[in-house]
């Protein structure tokens, strides 16, 4: 009797395993697929800017080719407004299942949670799973060439000598240029003049005619004029020299210690993402950013390919977010 409910134990012991099994094959099959059949329909890739600037050609050139490589449709959707903190915050409250994708200049965004984290639509630690970085844009000291400075010590010794009347334009309050001036100050200890405009344009025209002195803009805005001679460059922000401008130091090389602005854009999903989709769309990309053609294209919109992995992407948007945090609160800089 006893060996008798052992074995009708063991059977029911092994029905109910069965039937275990059973349920979780059943409930497999769609995050299996989510992360191994990943994509199998039409991918959106929200650009949070207006048409035809540098984000949204980059994010075109990216779509195409994630489209060629994982064969299914990536497509832009631009959605504009508010620095591009509007199509941030669309991204951060879609469903995380990789159909929902941003392209972004990420230093734009870390300014913006920084500046105005109580209005911002995300957060910039916890709203995102960070992809890759896929290209950054160089930064570069330019004067006006009445300006009687040639390098960055004489540009300093220039302005301890007239406190607050050397004047430096920005594409606006808390663009990234603003807070490049604003790290200037603090590194150096001068007092300038800060001159916001309504993007670098304006501020390049006024440049250009000698209403201000000078800026800290992109490459991309700048080198035009640089290479003709109306504007003359100092130095660039970034690590290495910019190669479309090989005899322009870098700030550090011209004396200031750590000077490292580079505007940085970036592929990301809604956080929560299954890791093995944002896997797989950065080994997509890994291959992607190798491409001649994609290289020269992103050049074209003055961009450098980059690429990271998930972790160093996410690093380095925090360690952006923490620098500009501290620019912003030691110059107590507030939005107008």
């Amino acid at each position: 009797m006893k060996k008798t409910t052992s074995t009708a134990a063991r059977t029911r012991r092994t029905h109910l395993a069965l039937a275990l099994a059973a349920a979780g094959i059943a409930l497999a099959p769609a995050w299996v697929q989510a992360q191994t059949a990943y994509p199998t329909k039409p991918v959106r890739v929200v650009v949070p800017y207006a048409p035809g600037g540098a984000t949204d050609v980059i994010g075109r050139v990216l779509a195409k080719h994630l489209s060629d490589a994982l064969g299914q449709q990536f497509v832009v959707d631009n959605r504009a407004g508010a620095g591009g903190s509007v199509g941030a915050g669309q991204v951060a409250k879609s469903p995380a299942d990789g159909y929902t994708l941003m392209l972004g200049a990420f230093t734009s965004h870390t300014i913006s949670a920084a500046l105005m984290p109580k209005t911002v639509p995300f957060d910039i630690d916890k709203s995102f799973a960070q992809i890759s970085i896929v290209g950054t844009v160089p930064l570069v000291f330019v004067v006006n060439p009445g300006v009687p400075a040639r390098d960055i010590k004489e540009l300093v010794a220039l302005a301890r000598s007239q406190p607050g009347k050397l004047s430096f334009a920005s594409a606006g309050n808390g663009s990234p240029q603003h807070l490049a001036t604003e790290m200037f100050k603090r590194q150096t200890q001068v007092d300038v003049m800060h001159v916001p405009y309504k993007g670098s344009g304006p501020a390049l025209s006024d440049l250009l005619g000698g209403q201000v002195n000078a800026m800290i803009d992109t490459v991309p805005a700048a080198q035009a004029q640089i290479k003709s001679g109306k504007l003359r460059a100092l130095a660039t922000t970034t690590t290495e020299r910019v190669p479309s401008l090989p005899d322009t130091p870098t700030a550090v090389e011209a004396g200031l210690a750590d000077f490292q602005v580079s505007s940085m854009f970036g592929l990301a999903a809604p956080a929560g993402t299954p890791p093995d989709i944002v896997k797989k769309l950065n080994l997509a990309l890994k291959e992607i950013l190798l491409k001649p053609e994609v290289q020269e294209s992103m050049l074209a919109q003055g961009a450098i390919a980059t690429y990271t992995t998930p972790n160093d992407a996410a690093k380095a948007i925090s360690q952006e977010y923490a620098k500009w945090a501290k620019v912003i609160k030691d110059g107590n800089i507030q939005v107008e």
